[in-house]
């Protein structure tokens, strides 16, 4: 297997592994693997670890269903430590956030960048939660049943949503409630035809970046 002798693992015969949201870029936990289970995630495709508290091998998502698929498998610069890319299902931590990482720590020396108020990464989460509800299609989620219509009703909700953002914005009241269910809409219409949040970022960047 291609960079598996290069993995340099510690005495314990464990390496950490850091999983990410490949969608989002999300850092979503740090966990621990083996020999054998850089192996089986190599082998299978989806993420597997090293329980140091139970001493045992263990597939994310065995027991909760919350598995992530993996799109490619980094080594460090040191050989030390491993990036999982993932396409999650479901949260990440145990405790039903989609992320570990959900603590602030403050400092004085630490500038907050808006935390849960920042635009982008706002975006991404809403994007990823879309592309969650395509995956599994719950039943009464409103986004589910939005993606099991035709693209033109779809397409139909977004020139509706625009046109209250028009309204709002004459109006001079509820311009940011109005721009926020046009957004949303907006991403629902991009996940049902395959263009990813990414792309459009893309072109942004090479417009403006």
């Amino acid at each position: 297997m291609n960079g598996l002798e290069e993995i340099q693992f510690d005495q314990r015969g464990l390496v950490p592994v850091i999983a990410q949201d490949a969608t989002t870029n999300a850092v979503l936990t740090l966990a621990y693997a083996n020999r054998e289970a850089v192996e089986k995630t190599l082998m299978s495709g989806e993420a597997h670890y090293y329980s140091r508290s139970r001493a045992e091998l263990w597939r994310k998502g065995a027991t909760s269903g919350n598995t992530q698929r993996v799109v490619e498998v980094s080594l460090d610069c040191d050989g030390d430590a491993l990036l999982y890319r993932v396409e999650p299902r479901g949260p990440a931590c145990h405790t039903g956030e989609e992320t570990c990482f959900f603590t602030t720590v403050e400092g004085e020396g630490i500038e907050g960048d808006g935390g849960e108020y920042d635009l982008g990464a706002m975006l991404n989460k809403l994007a990823a939660t879309i592309s969650q509800r395509h995956r599994e299609m719950p039943e009464g989620s409103y986004t589910a049943r939005l993606l099991g219509e035709r693209t033109e009703r779809v397409a139909q909700k977004v020139g509706e949503e625009a046109v209250e953002v028009v309204v709002a914005a004459l109006a001079g009241e509820r311009l940011a409630e109005e721009a926020a269910d046009l957004v949303y809409h907006l991403l629902v219409l991009l996940e049902e035809r395959g263009v990813g949040a990414d792309q459009v970022a893309r072109v942004l960047h090479d417009r403006h970046g």
